[in-house]
């Protein structure tokens, strides 16, 4: 067997960094269309096209999100392959995923009727805005195929290490769609369904492009695809098995984060402008963060993959690096800033002081969800999704007491105070529960060896 070259600490941090920026910066061309959505059919003479695509956006962005298990499923399960020099693995991976997306996807379609209308039904909105909503949906919902095998590609490359491929179709889906927003809503006149189907086409042009980009990488991988590995059910088991957790622990996040903004909302509508000018803070750092934790996914992967758990260690410490100082830098903005950056998102008087009365929370934040974050990224990387599932369920039986006992026991000036508390509890508690168990697996599994032992598990002899 041909001994690995070691990895200096030098080297690592250049690797993870060279992984990071353009995952950074494709994450903020995200935020640039949702601006460029608003500000087409802002302008238009009714409010109510603005109410049906702030609606309509808000149901995919968590209906897709919940799918989101098939960009970080695949990520984990490719770059162990890559560690394994199993090409085949490679290869096989990615049809699997693609399967699974256009199956998810098409199912989406049968049931879009039933599952918009539940959705903008949670979501309130008054009669005329939700009918356009609907409409808005139900074009929208034609790109699910494409939305989902696009997360499935973008996994697949991040796995082989290849993240300027996440900014190369992201840049490509954003500029599109932006291109589309103003020929068919300020050229020809059309409204929110013109914002619905630029989206549409924006996503299927990715898709051709992240196609394309998939042929090209496929020329460069030995063997072929495997009947067995893509239409016998009992082939999935892995693939399914890390999904259906990662779709747990994100509705867990979703119901976390849809559980705060009702609260806040019971409040008013001041509280609830303030809590989410305050959230957009929380946004805006973890698209640093996701950075580095996606980076360390595809690390970490190849290096369980290879049970090099020496490059392991140095995987961890360099993200770990980056993403304290990122969360550093952010508590340090928002500390002396924040006044400032809340006067950049609204010009509103009584939400700004609002907001500013709860800047705190904001400082404390970054500094206790950065575990998280970067937690999240080492057990992408290792498959160990049960225990990011369980983190989940730690921090919700920590949130929603604490969220009860505020209630109960603060004076209501106090009971938004109350609720930043159980939500910083909630993050607190899950990124202890992961770091307990880093800890433990650092100690009895993800060290099976000598520190700069390479070697394949029995049965597990690499092949192309």
């Amino acid at each position: 067997m041909t001994a690995q070259p070691r990895e200096t600490p030098w080297s690592a941090s250049r690797r993870t960094w060279a992984l990071a920026w353009p995952i950074i910066l494709s994450n903020v061309t995200v935020p640039l269309l949702g601006l460029v959505d608003t500000a087409v059919v802002g302008h238009l003479p009714d409010s109510r096209y603005l109410a049906a695509v702030t609606l309509g956006a808000t149901l995919f962005s968590f209906l897709y999100w919940g799918f989101g298990f098939l960009r970080m499923g695949t990520t984990g399960l490719t770059a162990q392959a890559v560690g394994r020099e199993s090409d085949g693995d490679v290869r096989n991976l990615l049809g699997q995923a693609l399967l699974l997306a256009a199956g998810i996807g098409s199912l989406l379609i049968i049931l879009s009727k039933p599952l918009i209308a539940l959705g903008l039904w949670l979501l309130g909105g008054s009669e005329t805005a939700t009918l356009l909503a609907a409409e808005y949906a139900q074009i929208r919902i034609l790109s699910a195929p494409a939305v989902l095998a696009n997360y499935a590609i973008l996994g697949w490359f991040l796995g082989q290490q290849n993240s300027r491929v996440t900014l190369a179709i992201l840049v490509l889906t954003n500029g599109v769609n932006i291109v589309l927003d103003l020929l068919f809503v300020v050229g020809l006149g059309m409204t929110s369904d013109g914002v619905a189907w630029a989206t549409v086409i924006a996503d299927y042009t990715a898709l051709a492009f992240g196609g394309w980009l998939v042929m090209r990488q496929l020329g460069r991988l030995e063997g072929r695809f495997l009947r067995s590995r893509l239409v016998r059910l009992a082939a999935y088991g892995e693939l399914f098995s890390i999904n259906a957790n990662l779709f747990v622990r994100t509705l867990g996040l979703l119901f976390a984060m849809a559980f705060f903004t009702s609260r806040g909302a019971a409040q008013g509508d001041t509280v609830l402008a303030a809590n989410a000018v305050l959230l957009q803070f929380i946004m805006l750092t973890s698209y640093a963060l996701d950075g580095f934790a996606h980076a360390a996914e595809a690390l970490i992967g190849r290096s369980v993959g290879r049970q090099r758990w020496d490059e392991f260690g140095r995987a961890v410490g360099s993200a770990a690096l980056f993403s304290l100082l990122t969360a550093g830098g952010a508590a340090l903005a928002f500390a002396t800033g924040g006044e400032w950056l809340v006067a950049l998102l609204t010009d509103l008087p009584e939400v700004r002081a609002t907001a500013a009365v709860y800047l705190p929370w904001m400082v404390a934040m970054p500094l206790i969800a950065v575990w998280s974050y970067l937690l999240d990224g080492v057990f992408i990387g290792a498959t160990a999704i049960r225990e990011m599932r369980n983190s989940i369920f730690a921090g919700l039986a920590a949130y929603l007491p604490a969220w009860w006992l505020g209630q109960a026991l603060l004076p209501e000036p106090m009971t938004n105070h109350g609720l930043w508390f159980a939500f910083l509890l909630f993050t607190a508690v899950r990124s202890a529960t992961l770091f307990a168990y880093y800890r433990h697996h650092r100690r009895h599994r993800w060290c099976q060896a000598s520190p700069s032992a390479s070697f394949d598990k029995p049965g597990q002899a690499r092949h192309r």
